[in-house]
């Protein structure tokens, strides 16, 4: 039985160490190949493609490249190449607008290798040739536009962009995906500083004439307001000689009433008025006058 368990541990030992050391043999031997998801693979012997694997899985190259595959992997050699979509961005490509003020371009564009065959063999930098394809259709296409169409319509500029380098990107191996158009913005200093400048100048200009309206609109509320008040102030006037009237022609039905208050309106007047008043007993009346008319310069 401790025989059984020792052969069964040994045989388990060796199978874990057996099994990926065969398959390596046999994988440089070139009997089989795993792809990945969104690879490609491509096989080269003594210059020449002799099997482009793009379909992810494990491949057995016996079949497909005969007596080649042993070969392949000692004297030719095995690309291999992302299939993945890719991005890049280029900054600030100078254009020129029609009114001839100096513009920058950022464009973002997207792309994924569609013919690995071209990708490796037909261009030797043909990510930067794409890139440069892409910003000489930049300058090409969006200079001489009239600046406010250049600062506005970004997407049409993407489309037209994308229209004039996806035909070429094929010559590349590549497939072009998206292509928008991120900034727009002023290359020169000075014309940056003057728009700032009129912007402010804007600003405070219509600043300055939201406050005289408001200052207006003020104005013509108060003279309405003053007109208003002086009209209600002259029909008060018009309306108070009739209101008095007609009461002191009440108050004139009864003599006694009307009497006590003529007086009570004589006394209140010589109150407030400013005038000596010398009060005589009714007893001395004459004499008093006489003596005042002996004093006085006249009677002298």
């Amino acid at each position: 039985m401790s025989g059984f368990a020792v052969g069964v541990v040994l045989g388990f030992l060796a199978m874990l160490m057996g099994v990926p050391v065969l398959l390596g043999i046999c994988r440089m031997l070139g009997l089989y190949t795993t792809v990945e998801e969104r690879t490609c693979r491509v096989y080269v012997l003594l210059g020449q493609v002799v099997a482009v694997l793009d379909e992810p899985g494990l491949h057995f190259l016996l079949p497909r490249l005969g007596w080649k595959a042993l070969l392949v992997n000692w004297f030719g050699r095995c690309q291999v190449i992302d299939l993945r979509m890719d991005q890049q961005y280029l900054r600030s490509q100078p254009v020129n607008s029609e009114e001839g003020a100096p513009m920058g371009i950022g464009i973002w564009y997207e792309m994924s290798i569609s013919d690995p065959l071209k990708y490796l063999f037909e261009n030797a930098d043909p990510r930067g040739s794409l890139a440069s394809n892409v910003s000489n259709a930049t300058v090409r296409c969006l200079s001489n536009m009239k600046l406010a169409r250049m600062m506005e319509n970004r997407h049409e500029m993407s489309r037209t962009v994308r229209a004039e380098v996806s035909p070429m990107s094929h010559a590349y191996g590549y497939q072009l995906g998206s292509v928008y158009i991120r900034k727009v913005h002023f290359r020169d200093q000075g014309m940056i500083h003057q728009i700032e400048e009129k912007v402010v100048n804007r600003l405070r200009q219509v600043t300055s004439a939201i406050r005289q309206d408001g200052a207006n609109q003020v104005s013509i509320l108060t003279s309405s307001a003053d007109r208003q008040a002086a009209i209600e102030f002259a029909k008060a006037a018009a309306l108070r000689p009739r209101i008095v009237g007609e009461a002191l022609q009440r108050i004139s039905h009864d003599p006694e009433v009307a009497s006590a208050m003529f007086e009570i309106l004589e006394l209140q007047r010589l109150q407030e008025g400013s005038a000596k008043l010398i009060l005589i007993p009714e007893n001395q009346k004459e004499g008093l006058l006489a003596q005042m008319l002996v004093a006085s310069p006249v009677g002298r």
